[in-house]
């Protein structure tokens, strides 16, 4: 299984174990990570689990739709490396990947 690196908002990090075809927000909410609240479930209909993907994994994920960036513009501390965690689905290539939940999110 694929090992995802969580930055949370208090600079701990946590790996966790994510099955391939989930997502990192699923991984942070079966965990329990603070700071992915996921109001939504992962319909990609609000921006409560954004998170920052470490630039050397961005294109181990699927490209960014429109709706994923619409929804980003109402999120704070966005930045060029933003995604919504519910739209980040997990491959083999995503194995050490790391993302950090900003701090407007704890």
């Amino acid at each position: 299984m694929p090992e995802i690196t969580y930055v949370v908002p208090d600079g701990t990090s946590h790996v966790v174990d994510v099955p391939v075809g989930q997502s990192v927000m699923d991984g942070s909410v079966r965990n329990n990570l603070p700071g992915i609240v996921a109001e939504c479930g992962g319909s990609c209909s609000c921006a409560t689990c954004h998170v920052h993907v470490d630039e050397q994994f961005a294109a181990s994920f699927g490209e960014i739709t429109d709706e994923e960036r619409d929804l980003l513009e109402y999120a704070e501390d966005v930045c060029d490396r933003s995604r919504l965690s519910c739209q980040l689905v997990v491959t083999a290539g995503c194995d050490g990947a790391r993302v950090t939940v900003p701090d407007s999110n704890g």
